[in-house]
């Protein structure tokens, strides 16, 4: 999407300063690569939000490139070290399966971190692929989450499915799967409440939700795609961490990567919870999500010159 990139490399600006300002005053603060020298760019990055797995995994790639290029100088690493990030966060393609299949996607997550207008927005994104989508409003207890998701699906021209306020959710998505098979869907999105992890009863939901889904629609793709607020660094982590015990988390949406400090937390929740980031949103537009993609990402972050890759 052209000026996505740019849009996320002026996002990713509190994070640059964040990380990347500390990295490279170690390469011009450094003479020689020693053990010191990785003990800094170690604290650097763990401090930057990437997390200890990450951190540990992209210096020991780092150490591994130094050693057979023969690099003796700090400055020399900054390309490897580029390099091993984005390795750290490569999806694979196969991540993307289910836009081209017959798939449910269930959008969980907690209150307040941009679930529903993330559901607008890759209603949107698959529509423009040529996909078929309809909706599920099956966030049933806030009252401004359908009116809120009826003008999403508006935007992104897609049909919703809904039900009356305080109805149960299990029912909406039981009417959402019925009319995605009458219908023909290619992919059918249902926005769920935004659960406090904590909370069992909203849990024991999720997975009565997923029962009828099994049920009803049995061989279908499954997706369940947990919602992520970027601002949040560790804590985002912790609510991913809780959501997947009690669902099969296939993918992260990672939103508000504009204006955050903390967006180093992309590559922890990858390497910490082997869930790939599938797709990342950095403003309030419909085009504003788009499919993760690690050079595109890593390049922003460090203010390389890449290029709009029409994603």
């Amino acid at each position: 999407m052209a000026g996505f990139f740019s849009r996320l490399k002026e996002g990713l600006s509190k994070t640059r300063d964040n990380i990347v300002h500390g990295i490279d005053s170690v390469f011009s603060g450094f003479s020689s690569i020693d053990e010191e020298f990785y003990e800094e760019l170690e604290e650097i990055l763990i401090m930057g939000d990437i997390g200890v797995n990450a951190t540990g995994d992209i210096l020991e790639r780092l150490r591994r490139q130094v050693k057979e290029n023969h690099i003796k100088e700090p400055a020399q690493c900054k390309a490897f070290l580029i390099e091993s990030i984005k390795e750290q966060m490569r999806v694979e393609e196969t991540a993307y399966e289910f836009e081209q299949q017959q798939s449910v996607v269930l959008v969980i997550g907690v209150n307040g971190v941009g679930k529903t207008t993330s559901v607008g927005k890759l209603a949107g994104l698959l529509k423009n692929r040529g996909r078929k989508v309809l909706i599920a409003a099956a966030d049933t207890y806030r009252a401004a989450a359908c009116e809120q998701l009826t003008e999403w699906a508006g935007r992104a021209g897609v049909d919703i499915i809904t039900g009356a306020q305080g109805a149960d959710p299990s029912s909406v998505v039981y009417d959402a799967v019925s009319a995605a098979k009458a219908r023909h869907v290619d992919v059918l999105i249902c926005d769920t409440a935004g659960r406090l992890h904590n909370k069992k009863n909203l849990m024991e939901e999720l997975k009565k939700m997923n029962r009828i889904i099994d049920r009803e629609f049995p061989g279908v793709h499954r997706e369940n795609l947990i919602v992520l607020d970027g601002t949040t660094g560790q804590n985002a982590l912790n609510q991913a961490r809780e959501f997947g015990e009690t669902a099969n988390l296939t993918g992260i949406i990672l939103t508000k990567m504009d204006g955050t400090s903390k967006g180093g937390i992309a590559v922890a929740i990858q390497s910490e919870l082997n869930i790939p980031v599938k797709y990342i949103g950095v403003g309030e537009k419909l085009d504003d999500l788009q499919k993760f993609d690690s050079e595109q990402f890593v390049n922003a972050l460090f203010d390389v010159d890449g290029q709009d890759s029409g994603i």
